[in-house]
This record gives C-alpha cells, structure tokens and sequence, in this order.
C-alpha cells in the first residue's frame, strides 16, 4: 500500500488531499504543528490506516526523527505532499515590512518545507523504483500573481515554484515525478477572515468559474499526480483555481 507524508493534513487544502488519498487507499502521515487532541476528530474519520505527527516546519533538525516514525509506522513514504503554510503575518504596506515577519513566512513556507522534501528524497532514492514514487508542492496562484499587501507571502510561493523545478530535474532519471500545484481562491480557515471580499470579488467576475473552489478540488487534482498518470509531465505547474490565473483584458 502506498504511503502520503502530507503536512497540513488535518485541516483545509491538505484535508482534501488526505481525504481524496483515504478513498483511494493510500495509508496517510499527517504532519502539523498542533498537539494531536486538536486533530483526534479528524483523525477519526480518516480511518485506521491514518496516523498524526506533531512536527513544526521550522524544526529542520528534527526532520530525520519525523521521519523514522513515519517509516516504522506506516512504511516508507511513496508520496509527500508539502500542502502547509503561513499567510503573511500582517496585511499592509510591503514598505512596512518587518524582517521578522518576513523570516517568519520564509522559515515555514520555504525553508520549512525544503529541508522536508530535500530527507524525503534522499529516502526516496533507497527505494526501489515500484510504486511510483512523487512530490507534490502545494503553492498559490500569488507564485505569479502580485498581491503587494503580502509581498513576503508572494515571494514564499514564487520561491516555491523554483524549488519544484529544481527537485523535478534533480529527481527525474530516478522516477520520482514532481509537481506544483497553484489553487486559487479556495474556501479554508486561511481565506475564512477575507471571505466577505472574495464573494465581492467572485460575484463581479474575478473567477470565471464564478465561485469559490474547494479542498475537495485540489484532492481531485492530487490524484493522477500521485499515481503516475502524469510521469512524464514532471516539473509542470497545475492552477487549480477556476481559472483565476489566465491573463484576460
């Protein structure tokens, strides 16, 4: 049975994936920061083959340990999907920035999650070449998309976008395949606080989907990535966002 190391797995985006996995099979490492009483209801409902690790992004030294719990849980992982990550801690003037504010973003959603990846590799290449093995980052249409209110987030995600092409190249002669997958507006505890002006903005045409999308779209999205339906697209970038993302006059 394959294995899915997701981070952020027990709520939003990353619950959509795991859920969409849970269907299809997959044993499930869910991996955040939170204490795990907060995620037990969750787990619940993702079943047995599910387990929860405690673990913070920033933590790159502890890595190595996360992952030996993982692997003598569950078995090696076959999938990481690197879906966790920080909006900008404060809204506003991109001038106004503080360089703690911008560490901060950059420490989880960049450093974070490459040293993450960087020991899933390695552990990948031990493996043998059956079942397909993938790395799927989890980034945003603001990889391209310019939001100045939130330039350190922007550039978190533009970052990102660098570091799957640079994985899918280093990766590709051993058959892991590497994607990037941008959601759009998508309706999670990170959008619940602007989502009055989203509404305004889907209802007048921002989204010619003309709605908000939904964790269970990106898990849709997820799955012929993870199961090698698209091996040899790796490196390519997929907008899961009703396509917010197409240049349009």
């Amino acid at each position: 049975m394959s294995v899915a190391l997701i981070t952020g797995g027990q709520q939003g985006i990353g619950l959509g994936i795991a859920q969409a996995l849970q269907v299809a099979g997959w044993k499930l490492a869910i991996v955040a920061e939170q204490p795990p009483d907060a995620a037990e209801g969750v787990m619940q409902k993702l079943g047995p083959d599910a387990r929860y690790y405690q673990h913070d992004l920033t933590g790159i030294d502890k890595v190595p340990t996360l992952m030996d719990a993982v692997e003598s849980d569950l078995g090696p992982v076959t999938s990481l999907i690197c879906n966790a990550g920080v909006p900008a801690r404060i809204r506003g003037d991109m001038l106004e920035i503080l360089p703690e504010n911008f560490d901060w973003t950059m420490n989880i959603n960049l450093r974070g999650n490459f040293f993450l990846a960087q020991q899933v590799a390695r552990r990948m290449l031990g493996q043998g070449e059956e079942p397909y093995r993938s790395m799927i980052f989890v980034t945003s249409v603001s990889a391209e998309m310019v939001s100045p209110e939130r330039a350190e987030y922007c550039m978190s995600k533009a970052a990102a976008s660098m570091m799957v092409k640079l994985f899918a190249t280093r990766l590709a002669a051993e058959g892991i395949g590497v994607f990037e997958l941008r959601p759009g507006i998508i309706a999670t505890p990170m959008t619940a606080g602007v989502s009055s002006k989203y509404d305004a903005l889907i209802e007048a045409g921002l989204v010619p989907a003309s709605r908000w999308g939904e964790p269970a779209d990106i898990g849709r999205a997820v799955l012929p990535l993870v199961r090698g339906d698209m091996a040899f697209s790796t490196g390519s970038v997929i907008a899961v966002d009703g396509g917010l993302s197409i240049p349009r006059l």
